[in-house]
């Protein structure tokens, strides 16, 4: 009977020591777990018009940039997509940012520009046709909350049907 009051009285003494703090990384000296960081991406790009010489033009690249183009991030796995929207400023360029996409990889997502908003530059020259563009990894961006996946797809190209009318 002693032997049962003893082995009772360690298993207690053993639950209240876990339980007052014996048990946690704190009481052991370890510091606390970082808070969760908020994680977003970002994908990066630029649209422009081929031999047309509008606003902007770029002669190395003898291109134009296009502002005002709706731009589509979208994401696909089995059942599961989602699609995110982006417009070009007047550079052309556009960013696409969200922090809903971490049940995707990179290879699962691809950038869609469907049409010009300019109609004498609105043939699809790259990539041809309507194909999306893959993300490419450029960089983490650390932000005021928290990091951003920066990617980038590139430029996607468009051109006149007859090259000497741009209007």
């Amino acid at each position: 009977m002693a032997l049962l009051v003893r082995c009772v009285f360690f298993a207690l003494s053993a639950v209240l020591f876990l339980s007052v703090g014996g048990g946690g990384a704190s009481a052991m000296g370890l510091p606390p777990p970082p808070p969760t960081v908020k994680f977003s991406i970002g994908v990066q790009g630029v649209v422009w018009c081929r031999s047309c010489r509008y606003k902007g033009y770029f002669p190395p690249m003898d291109a134009s940039p296009l502002p005002g183009v709706v731009v589509y991030l979208r994401c696909k796995h089995g059942r599961r997509a989602a699609t995110f929207r982006g417009v070009t400023g007047p550079s052309g360029y556009f960013l696409i940012q969200t922090s809903q996409v971490a049940s995707f990889t990179s290879q699962q997502c691809l950038v869609y520009v469907p049409r010009s908003p300019v109609r004498a530059c609105g043939v699809p020259d790259y990539p041809s046709r309507r194909r999306g563009m893959p993300l490419k990894f450029e960089e983490f961006v650390k932000r005021d909350d928290g990091l951003m996946g920066l990617y980038s797809v590139g430029n996607r190209l468009f051109r006149p049907m007859h090259p000497n009318k741009c209007h």
